[in-house]
């Protein structure tokens, strides 16, 4: 890699929440840091975010737009790009960008989210983010006492329907025979009022108004608004994997719902000066959780820098 065009204290990848969160605490902590976005948000299908206190309803780009704003008014830089490499440099970082230029960090934030991969349904991506969703606490509320149907994907089954349960009591779980739900699986569904109904899902319908049903291989047609699905939760961890960063699987019981980077409870990874934050860390967090560990990444790093300058400043040849 070439040498750096420049240098900041900070180089944080991935212009979501949980970067700009970071980002904002360096930046009110007087740290110069750079943000490099490649604008490929998780939620960016959805129509609001929810949960976050103050901010109920608030589209995704709008929320980004004002925290970028913010990172910029206490002197941060948000920029569009993509980081292509990052290698270690004496105690820092080269973080290389696609444009070709090379930047010289200090430390780094990455957050670099994570891909829905979605199941192989004909006519179901075309509605991800709308009538076909998979978070509850997210979408819950906006489709309540709507019909829904659960497409089965073993025991995560059982629990998706049930948490579901508490937004409808018009659930289906559409059950592929060749995968066990559980102990007491089918029992405890239809003991909540919920339907199982046998067939892998070959394709999700829809009208002028989105989703209007599922169609199994058997032909059978569930008239449904609202399609959830089990996807598998894939981090983009490609960087921190470059920089030795362990990519674990994330698991409930011995089903793999998708992949993470581990961090302790600061956001900071194995790799000294390395730190990571929001979806890449944690598949299940939600807007807020995501803004809150890329503030505690962000002032943990400070901390970092704080106690290198000091011990710098005792023995200024370390």
């Amino acid at each position: 890699m070439d040498e750096p065009t420049r240098e900041v204290e900070v180089v944080v990848v991935g212009g979501g929440v949980a970067g700009l969160a970071g980002a904002l605490s360096l930046a009110r902590a007087r740290r110069s840091v750079l943000v490099v976005d490649e604008g490929r948000p998780r939620n960016a299908p959805a129509e609001g975010v929810h949960g976050l206190l103050g901010q109920e309803g608030v589209s995704p780009a709008e929320l980004l737009e004002r925290g970028r704003a913010e990172v910029a008014s206490y002197g941060g830089v948000v920029e569009s790009g993509r980081v292509v490499a990052v290698e270690r440099a004496g105690d820092g970082f080269a973080v290389g960008l696609a444009d070709g230029s090379v930047v010289g960090a200090r430390r780094l934030l990455v957050t670099t989210g994570l891909v829905d991969e979605l199941p192989d349904i004909d006519g179901l991506a075309e509605h991800w983010g709308s009538g076909v969703l998979h978070c509850p606490y997210c979408h819950g509320w906006e489709v309540r006492d709507q019909p829904v149907a659960v497409v089965a994907d073993g025991p995560v089954a059982v629990h998706a329907g049930l948490l579901w349960r508490q937004w409808t009591d018009r659930v289906t779980v559409l059950a592929d025979p060749a995968r066990d739900l559980g102990p007491q699986g089918r029992e405890k569904l239809v003991a909540r009022g919920g339907t199982v109904v046998d067939g892998p899902v070959r394709a999700v319908e829809s009208d002028a108004d989105g989703v209007s049903g599922v169609r199994t291989v058997d032909g059978v047609v569930v008239a449904v608004r609202v399609v959830v699905v089990p996807t598998f939760m894939r981090a983009r961890s490609r960087l921190l994997a470059d920089l030795g960063v362990a990519v674990s699987e994330v698991r409930m019981g011995e089903h793999v719902m998708g992949t993470h980077v581990e961090v302790d409870a600061m956001g900071a990874t194995s790799v000294p000066g390395v730190w990571a934050a929001g979806d890449v860390t944690s598949p299940s967090a939600q807007v807020v959780g995501s803004a809150a560990a890329g503030n505690r990444a962000g002032a943990a790093i400070n901390a970092d820098l704080v106690m290198a300058e000091a011990e710098h400043a005792l023995d200024p040849t370390r």
